[in-house]
């Protein structure tokens, strides 16, 4: 990409809020934000991060800015979310480097865990406005009607393709969520490898903190032992290595779940698989997940009290 193809918005967006413009782009990546990784007249690199304005930005980059000055392995925020038409966008440092850490055994699963556990004692005290509405993936708590968030570009697709145990499935975890009553806290709901570098043995940097929700701390831990292995496509970890997480970070938190936390952390793994099943068959994609929740839903369902 060069700096022609960039927006007509972001080199006078970097001049007002960077105090210099871009001189080169280092690389481009689009999901649901686009990112832009830059270099500046002044020689510093920098990341802009440019996604649809839904009310839940002020309070992520807020939240990485607390924890990045805290000496939390994330990259420091240097501007607020501002507006620009209908999009929030936000500069960071750059932190490049480091490596994935790839696969889906209990051991990998256990250091992954001492991550979370970091990651969320660290935000316990971050007061900043509830992030909402949840991040699509791990919408359970949504207010529309049957089990899926209403979400247009996947709602227009033709559905009779799901199969009917991915329904069921997410119906039945779903309802086991909301039956639970317990406190809602800050988290990170894309705690995936994809998302993860590290250094020499020890974690480097946390990426994607546009994914932070707010949900029962039991549900965000459930989310992350089921997705932690995570990187393209996505699929299920292993039920033993979900197990391996859950129990490391109870044991690193100090504190052991209620029996409602650990049907709670269950679900909440098994409603995102559900979710990327969908979006399997939903864009004709490979059936990873699919075939992750079919193997393994059974199980999962019985421990998830569902």
């Amino acid at each position: 990409m060069s700096l022609n193809d960039l927006p007509d918005w972001l080199p006078a967006w970097c001049s007002e809020h960077l105090g210099a413009e871009p001189v080169a782009v280092l690389f481009e990546a689009r999901s649901i934000s686009a990112v832009f990784g830059l270099r500046l007249d002044d020689g510093r690199d920098v990341v802009v991060k440019a996604r649809e304005d839904d009310g839940r930005a002020a309070s992520c980059v807020t939240a990485q800015t607390l924890l990045a000055r805290r000496g939390f392995p994330c990259a420091l925020p240097l501007t607020p979310a501002v507006g620009v038409g209908a999009l929030a966008v936000h500069a960071e440092e750059s932190l490049p480097g480091g490596e994935v850490l790839g696969g889906d055994s209990p051991e990998v699963a256990v250091r992954y865990a001492a991550v979370f556990a970091r990651l969320m004692a660290a935000l316990v005290d971050v007061a900043v406005a509830s992030p909402l509405p949840n991040p699509r993936w791990a919408r359970w708590d949504h207010d529309d009607s049957g089990p899926w968030p209403a979400i247009g570009f996947l709602d227009e697709r033709d559905q009779s393709g799901v199969p009917a145990f991915v329904v069921d499935t997410a119906d039945r975890v779903r309802r086991r969520l909301l039956a639970t009553d317990l406190p809602r806290v800050l988290g990170h709901a894309d705690f995936e490898a994809q998302n993860l570098r590290w250094r020499d043995g020890r974690v480097w940097a946390v990426h994607d903190w546009d994914s932070l929700a707010w949900q029962p701390e039991a549900a965000l831990v459930g989310a992350a032992s089921a997705a932690f292995a995570n990187a393209s496509p996505p699929s299920l970890a292993p039920v033993d290595s979900s197990a391996a997480f859950l129990a490391a970070y109870q044991d690193l938190r100090g504190r052991r779940f209620t029996a409602d936390e650990v049907e709670v952390a269950w679900a909440a793994g098994l409603w995102t698989a559900a979710h990327n099943a969908r979006w399997e068959v939903l864009h004709d994609d490979p059936p990873v997940s699919v075939e992750a929740v079919r193997a393994q839903a059974a199980e999962r369902l019985r421990r998830a009290g569902a």
